[in-house]
């Protein structure tokens, strides 16, 4: 403290002034710093165990077998890891005695040798920078300022969620800082480095999204997104080379394969593809194949005959070896070339239990005339499709083709007849096919000519059936308008006319505003409309129908005119984002740009703002551009759209990806567009309009996501080091692998919150070793740790309690009757303020929220006005109606819906300046799917045994605080039980079973599966009853099919009657005869004494007579014959005597 007086005063001023005069100072280098930051990036590659260490070693993920790593955890003789845990097998799982299998829900990994086990890859991540700073010299710089990555990697859910379990799984691991060994450096401690993590994989999960950020110290650099996919089309070798199974790699990319080729679509499965391939290269049957969206690529040329079977049905002007339509799924690859289409499934152990990979192309529809392959972007039923148009002799056909596990077939539709004969017409030609997976309908675009060769189109619609097993087929059936879905009868085939609902004018309608309804009161000019495909969105139900014109609709009935694209372009193909947004190739390789809840259709090539920016990247000599390229494809990645681009620059080729710069262009559009001169004083200054309605946009108040977005994340961290720099070894990366198997292993083992008895599935690792750990702890502070390496037991757990980010999650899943609320803050731009009776501010901003399932989901939005900050506040609200029906167990069969927050005005005007650049504020994609939850009040239970011979209709309710009971509506006939209360509820049902009372008696009649068991060894014999619960019919709050099996354990069953009684008198029988076998010998006895005794004298008496024979020497042998053989007769005689005296002194007494 300062003594007390006037003195401090004074000095306090002098620092207050010393310290504004170095504030004053510093300022200008704090500007400087802040423009000359450098722009960081990340940069993630994948290595295998062969290749850590190494500089520029790049893999792709071919193998999917995990390796052995027992060998560093044997070293770890002290340390807490459950040895037993670890090694054993569970009492639930099941042994592989010929490999092991990969983590997965539903199937676990087990192997016949219990040892430790590893992935195959790691991940390798670095950083660079713009500047001449070396990339080394920045990795060693982060690493010394406390820089580690993070890496959160997200598992796919697998297409087939019959065999897989659904769930949104991720792991955050933070990267391990390695040393190179290549290379020595003696004046630097280090002189290469990296980061490394594994690289995780499991069952049923071939897509993995890898995204990299900062653990918050070092330089600043932004989070970024890699793509990491199992290539089932690479093997390997005998010479341990990566080679193609689907063709041969070609090495060079020659100009003639791209220069002045028209682009091509991207076809694929939405968030299922792991490898994505594109035809078109000219004259040559290769593609492009790519397995990390075409960051890397492969030119490959394909294996297949290139037969042409032309005939009189199928006529081909021309022969061509081009592949022309390319479309790639979960597993399999399709192409067409000329009227023939292939198809080859990749090697991906991990999405089957068998492996069903191809050796060599299939040729399918060997017969028919195919003209065209029509994409299917979503998969539904476990299925994914794919649908070939016929011409030649089954025109007005679909074939409709079904990949499930790989197994490819296909279905002609319609069964009866063809499309022109159920619209009852002469000649027509499908010209597209567009499959609405969640509805199960087929929407055709017919073209018909008519008596005079005129040419019209129409939209046909028709109705699809599946059956809901996994290996269900596609047949027609149902008849109606709108949304109406025909249901599957068993056993029934059902085959209706297909549905016209859409007629196509001849011609196009005048132009006048920027959209048009179409009501058939329009005007028409003389321009000719050819439509030339479709496309669906099944989250907003947008149907868009395009050629020269451009129609959407969202009911397949009401379309609305755009009239902003012009009729003298033809558009080649679309690229849809499926998140409010998509962009328009004409066939002149003009690029548009259609947001969603906006009707104007915007130019974003060639234009002004094109010019513009292009100019801007040739001053920063950006190396992505160049005076000579061509566009390839088009595609949209992370809601960013991407050009693959073929550029020329000093006479070299090169393909690249690049990012489309949508918002800088519209931008740069509104600039160049309204922007005024005033004059003020001598001089003109430049002024542009904002067109924005407002100048700040925050989302505040968003829940926790996790209960919505129902992820799952486990958090990993590398083990402790003993190492001076904190470098770790091979051997603790090895460590690293085998902790992160084990505790996805325990994830998948895990029975998720039902009768667990934590609710968590890492407390089985360390509920050994939790006691001990500050020994560990100590261990490690003094360097003494097993192996150099020490396992902190917090590093590895689940995280419940993740937070909400300033932004709306991907997707959010809504239960009956639940809500998602958030609010958004606006600060206006021009406030109006009314003065009256009530003072009031006029906001200038509305927002609006868009339905795509109004029947199904609501949206409540409140406004508050913030006067004193000029600002708004709103409160949006999205609640389930109640309404919607038809859901399956919790993740099948999911409702698609999608709801749109707008400002109203904001469309194309307004722009969110981001690390990234220019991004639009947009809305949210949802999913709607039933929550999983644990077992409420009311449930169904199915109680059986194998074999099911009897299934009993129980309910479980609860009946206080942490009880709960089974109940049973209503008597039942049950062969099995029955109940002994008489007491019903108010419902009449009986309770049967609480936690202190059982209320069940056990019958076990003829022809109940526990009827007359009898045991196999001295025990009774023990049951265990299969229990399946289910909320199906009983519970009202929920659309989700709740399923959960339990096991109930019983003891002492009764036998049955028949084998009781024949137990009882084999019983009575056995004693009844132990008793007369007792009585006859207590009969006997006397007799069988005395005929024991004349035994046993007989043979003393026969003993004793050999004992009394004398021998004489051979000198006398004479005499001692004599002698014995009076001797002989003597005792003979004297025995007699003895004899007769004994018997005479009996008779006399």
């Amino acid at each position: 403290m300062f003594p007390v007086g006037p003195a401090p005063w004074p000095r306090l001023r002098v620092l207050w002034a010393l310290w504004a005069l170095l504030v004053v100072l510093l300022a200008p280098w704090r500007l400087w710093a802040i423009q000359e930051t450098q722009e960081c990036t990340w940069q993630v590659v994948l290595n295998n165990l062969e290749s850590v260490g190494k500089n520029d070693a790049i893999d792709h993920f071919v193998d999917q077998e995990l390796y052995t790593v027992d060998k560093v955890f044997d070293l770890l003789v002290d340390a807490p890891i459950d040895r037993d845990e670890v090694r054993g097998l569970g009492a639930d799982e099941w042994e592989r005695p010929w490999s092991c299998t990969l983590l997965g829900s539903g199937h676990l990994l087990t192997i016949s040798l219990q040892t430790y086990l590893g992935f195959p890859y790691y991940l390798k991540i670095n950083y660079s920078c713009t500047g001449e700073v070396s990339s080394e010299a920045l990795v060693r710089k982060g690493h010394l300022t406390g820089l580690k990555p993070v890496v959160l990697v997200t598992f796919q859910s697998p297409v087939n969620f019959h065999r897989w379990k659904i769930e949104q799984l991720q792991i955050q691991m933070e990267a391990a800082p390695f040393r190179s060994p290549a290379e020595r450096c003696d004046a630097e401690e280090v002189c290469l480095m990296s980061w490394y993590t594994p690289m995780p994989i499991k069952n049923g999960s071939v897509v993995m999204r890898v995204d990299v950020s900062s653990n918050g110290l070092g330089p600043f650099i932004p989070n970024k997104r890699f793509h990491v996919n199992i290539n089932g089309f690479l093997e390997r070798g005998r010479d341990h080379e990566l080679q193609f199974t689907v063709g041969n790699e070609l090495f060079h990319l020659i100009p003639r394969h791209f220069v002045n080729v028209p682009s091509r679509p991207l076809w694929y499965t939405v968030d299922q593809t792991p490898v994505l391939i594109l035809g078109g290269i000219p004259e040559e049957k290769a593609i492009l194949l790519t397995d990390t969206n075409f960051k890397d690529f492969f030119l490959v040329e394909l294996s297949i005959d290139s037969c042409w079977v032309g005939s009189f049905y199928c006529p081909q002007a021309s022969f061509t070896a081009t592949i022309y339509d390319a479309i790639a799924t979960e597993s399999t690859l399709f192409i067409r070339q000329n009227q023939l289409i292939y198809y080859f499934t990749g090697t991906y152990t991990t999405l089957y239990e068998n492996n069903h990979g191809s050796e060599r192309w299939v040729r399918v529809l060997a017969n028919e005339c195919i003209k065209r392959l029509c994409p299917v972007h979503f998969h539904s039923n476990g299925s994914e499709y794919v649908m070939a148009l016929t011409a030649g002799k089954n025109e007005g056909y679909v074939h409709f083709g079904t990949i499930t596990d790989g197994l490819v077939s296909f279905k002609l539709l319609p069964r009866d007849r063809s499309v022109c004969n159920a619209i009852l017409v002469d000649n027509c030609s499908i010209t597209w096919a567009v499959f609405i997976a969640g509805d199960y309908n087929l929407l055709m675009l017919v073209e018909i000519v008519g008596p005079t060769s005129s040419k019209y189109f129409q939209s046909v619609i028709t109705w699809l059936c599946s059956t809901p097993s996994q290996n269900s087929s596609l047949t027609v059936g149902g008849e109606g308008r709108g949304g109406w879905k025909s249901g599957w009868v068993p056993g029934e085939a059902q085959a209706t006319p297909p549905h016209c609902c859409v007629h196509f004018a001849v011609y196009l309608p005048a132009r006048g505003l920027e959209f048009l309804m179409i009501l058939g009161t329009e005007s028409y000019t003389n321009f000719p409309m050819v439509p030339k495909g479709m496309s669906y969105n099944p989250y907003n139900n947008l149907l868009l129908i395009w050629g020269n014109f451009l129609l959407q609709s969202f009911n397949s009935e009401n379309f609305i005119y755009l009239a902003d694209f012009p009729k003298e372009l033809s558009i080649k193909y679309l690229v849809n984002s499926f998140r409010g947004d998509m962009a328009i190739v004409t066939e002149n390789e003009e690029i548009w740009y259609l947001l969603e809840g906006s009707y104007q259709v915007y130019q974003l090539f060639p234009s002004k703002a094109w010019e513009v920016y292009i100019s801007l990247q040739v001053l920063q000599q950006s190396s992505r551009y160049a005076p000579n390229e061509t566009m390839v494809t088009l595609f949209y990645e992370d809601n960013k759209l991407y050009q693959l681009v073929y550029l020329i620059d000093n006479q070299q080729g090169r393909l690249i990806k690049r990012l489309m710069p949508v918002e800088q262009l519209l931008m740069y559009q509104q600039i160049s567009k309204e922007y005024v001169l005033e004059r003020q004083g001598s001089h003109l200054t430049l002024s542009f309009s904002n067109f924005c309605p407002f100048t700040v946009m925050r989302l505040q108040e968003l829940p926790n996501p996790q209960i919505y977005t129902r992820q799952e994340r486990y958090r990993a961290q590398p083990p402790r080091v003993l190492e001076p720099w904190g470098f770790h070894s091979e051997n603790s990366l090895a460590v690293y692998q085998g902790l992160v198997y084990y505790l996805l292993s325990l994830h998948s083992k895990y029975d998720k919150p039902y009768a667990d008895p934590v609710h968590d599935p890492t407390w089985r690792w360390w509920k050994n070793k939790k006691q001990d750990q500050d020994y560990y702890f100590y261990l490690a502070n003094n360097w003494r740790s097993a192996g150099s390496v020490h396992v902190d037991m917090t590093s590895y757990e689940k995280i419940y309690d993740l937070k909400a980010e300033n932004e709306l999650p991907e997707r959010i899943f809504l239960d009956k009757g639940t809500s998602y609320s958030f609010s958004v803050f606006l600060t206006t731009r021009k406030p109006e303020v009314q003065h009256g009776p009530s003072f009031q501010v006029l906001s200038p901003v509305d927002l609006a929220v868009v339905l795509a399932d109004p029947d199904c989901i609501e949206a409540m939005v409140k406004e508050k006005v913030l006067v004193n900050r000029n600002s708004v506040l709103f409160w949006v609200t999205l609640s389930d109606k109640r309404s919607c029906f038809d859901q399956g167990i919790s993740g099948h069969h999911l409702m698609k819906t999608s709801m749109l927050v707008k400002v109203l005005g904001s469309s194309g005007h307004c722009f969110q300046n981001t690390n990234r650049g220019p991004q639009q504020p947009d809305g949210a994609s949802a999913y709607w799917l039933p929550a999983r939850q644990a077992p409420g009040l009311r449930y169904h239970l199915h109680a059986a045994v194998q074999p099911r011979a009897e299934q009993t209709l129980l309910r479980l309710r609860q009946s206080g605080p942490g009880d709960a009971l089974l109940s049973l509506p209503g008597q039942t006939g049950s062969l099995i039980w029955t109940t002994e209360n008489t007491t019903t509820t108010e419902d009449l049902a009986f309770n049967i079973m609480s936690h202190n009372s059982l209320g069940i008696e056990w019958l076990c009649l003829e022809n109940s599966p526990c009827h007359d068991t009898i045991p196999h060894n001295i025990f009774a014999p023990e049951f265990f009853f299969k229990v399946l619960v289910s909320n199906r019919g009983v519970d009202e709050s929920t659309y989700c099919d709740y399923q959960l099996t339990f096991l109930l354990h019983i003891h002492g069953l009764p036998l049955s009657a028949r084998r009781a009684f024949l137990i009882l008198l084999v019983s009575a029988s056995l004693f009844v005869g132990l008793v007369i076998l007792y009585i006859v010998c207590c009969l006997l006895s006397p007799y069988m004494v005395k005929v024991c005794n004349i035994l046993r004298w007989k043979i003393n008496s026969i003993i004793g007579l050999e004992s009394n024979y004398t021998y004489s020497t051979p000198s006398d042998s004479r005499a001692f014959s004599h002698s014995g053989t009076v001797s002989w007769r003597s005792s003979r005689l004297n025995s007699r005597v003895v004899y007769k005296g004994a018997e005479e002194n009996k008779a006399e007494t």
